[in-house]
C-alpha cells in the first residue's frame, strides 16, 4: 500500500500514540465521575486538575482561569455569548473580522437577531486585518472584539497586540476575544501579556482527541453560562467532564509545548521545500498564504483546476488535503475568507489547502509534489 501522506492537519491532527495510550488507561482504570465524592471520583478529578494545570502553564495563566469545553466551537460561543449576556450594559456594538471561523460568524449573525449591532473588519490581499478600519469602527458602545489569531484557511497571523493597543486607546472597557485554535501549540501565546480577555483553544488541532477544548477567561471578566445543569466547570460549563478527553488534551499540550520551537522550525523547512518544489514543477499556480503566514498552513490556487477534482485525484494516491475549512466544506460555497481577500471566482475554485504538522516529513512533501506534477496537467482546463 502507498504511504499515507496526510496534509490536512488544520482540519484535525492524528493523536499522538502516547495520548491514545493514556486515554485508554484513563477509560479503563480511572472511569469515575470527577464530581463524585468517593475514591474513584476523587482520583478522576486529580487527573482533570493535572490537565488543567498543564494547559494553564502553557498559556502562563492560573489554572482557575481555564474552563474545559467540548471544543473550539463551544469555546467561541461561550466566550462571546457568555460575556455579552453577563454584561448587557457594556453596549450593543460588537466587532469581528471578515475572515473568522463559522463558529464566530454564526454567533454574530445570531446576536444581530437579538438586537446587537455587528460590524466586520476587512482584510488585505494577505488576509491580515485593516487596522485603520478597526480604529474607525470602535466606539464607546463597542462591548466586544473577536479576532482569529491564525486564520484556518490561509494561515494569516493577525496583529493581536496592535488590536489591543488600538482598542485601549479608544475604549478600554471593551473586551478582546481571540480564537487561537490554529495558533495554540504552534506559537507561544501569553494572554495576559497581550491583553487578551478571552481565548479559545482546541485539543484535536495539537494531536489530542476530538471533542475537547478550553476557554481562558481572564480574572475579573464576568461571563455567564450558555449550558445549564450541574455546573461542573466552576458553574460556568455544565456537563459531566470528559475525563479521558481532558487528560488526552493535557498530555498533548505538554508534549507539543516541550518541542514547540523545534516543531516550528521543522514545519517551516517543509513549507519552504514545498513552495520551492512548486516553482520547480512549473505548475501555473498562485500561493494565497502570505510570506508572514503560519508555516503550518499553505493555501495554493491552481490555474484552470477545480479544487475538489484535484482533492479526489490526490486521495486516490493516499494523499489527503482540503479545499478550505472542514466546517464549511459541505456547504458548496466559495470561501468567505478568499472573498474577503479579494480573489476572483476562478482563483477561489482552484484553491487547495495543504496543512502541515511535525509528524510530516520531507518524503511527504516530495510525494505530494510528484503527484501534483503528474495530475494537474491532466485535469487542467486551459483558459481561452
Amino acid at each position: 500500500m502507498k504511504k499515507e501522506v496526510y496534509l490536512d492537519n488544520s482540519a484535525t491532527t492524528r493523536p499522538y500514540d502516547e495520548v491514545i495510550d493514556y486515554m485508554s488507561h484513563i477509560n479503563r482504570n480511572e472511569y469515575g465521575n470527577p464530581s463524585s465524592l468517593h475514591k474513584k471520583g476523587i482520583e478522576a478529578e486529580r487527573h482533570v486538575k493535572k490537565a488543567r494545570e498543564l494547559i494553564a502553564d502553557s498559556l502562563g495563566v492560573a489554572a482557575k482561569e481555564i474552563y474545559f469545553t467540548s471544543g473550539g466551537t463551544e469555546s467561541n460561543n461561550l466566550a462571546i455569548r457568555g460575556y455579552l449576556e453577563a454584561n448587557p450594559r457594556k453596549g450593543k456594538h460588537i466587532l469581528t473580522t471578515a475572515i473568522e471561523h463559522p463558529s464566530v460568524l454564526e454567533v454574530f449573525k445570531y446576536l444581530a437577531e437579538k438586537g446587537y449591532r455587528p460590524d466586520y473588519i476587512g482584510v488585505d490581499s494577505n488576509g491580515v486585518i485593516d487596522l485603520d478600519m478597526l480604529r474607525s469602527k470602535i466606539t464607546p458602545e463597542t462591548a466586544l472584539i473577536s479576532v482569529i489569531m491564525v486564520n484556518n484557511e490561509v494561515g494569516s497571523i493577525q496583529p493581536v497586540e496592535k488590536v489591543v493597543k488600538i482598542k485601549n486607546s479608544i475604549n478600554k472597557s471593551c473586551v478582546v476575544h481571540v480564537d487561537a485554535v490554529q495558533a495554540y501549540g504552534k506559537i507561544k501565546i501569553f494572554p495576559k501579556k497581550l491583553g487578551i480577555d478571552l481565548l479559545s483553544i482546541s485539543s484535536h488541532k495539537i494531536h489530542g482527541p476530538k471533542g475537547t477544548g478550553a476557554l481562558y477567561v481572564g480574572s475579573g471578566v464576568r461571563i455567564k453560562p450558555i449550558l445549564f445543569g450541574g455546573g461542573q466547570e466552576s458553574l460556568l460549563r455544565s456537563g459531566t467532564e470528559n475525563t479521558a478527553g481532558i487528560c488526552g488534551f493535557g498530555l498533548a499540550s505538554e508534549m507539543v509545548f516541550k518541542n514547540l520551537e523545534e516543531n516550528y522550525h521543522k514545519v517551516r523547512l517543509l513549507k519552504n521545500r514545498f513552495l520551492e518544489g512548486l516553482k520547480e514543477t512549473g505548475i501555473a499556480c498562485r500561493v494565497l498564504s502570505g510570506e508572514r503566514a503560519s508555516p503550518y498552513i499553505i493555501n495554493v490556487s491552481f490555474e484552470g483546476v477545480k479544487a475538489e477534482v484535484l482533492l479526489h485525484h490526490l486521495e486516490e494516491r493516499n494523499i489527503f488535503v482540503s479545499t478550505g475549512s472542514a466546517c464549511s466544506s459541505r456547504k458548496n460555497l466559495h470561501s468567505h475568507v478568499l472573498k474577503a481577500m479579494g480573489l476572483k471566482a476562478c482563483d477561489m475554485e482552484g484553491a487547495v489547502r495543504f496543512s502541515l504538522s511535525e509528524l510530516n516529513d520531507h518524503e511527504d512533501i516530495i510525494i505530494a509534489l510528484e503527484a501534483l506534477k503528474d495530475i494537474i496537467p491532466r485535469i487542467q482546463m486551459k483558459r481561452p
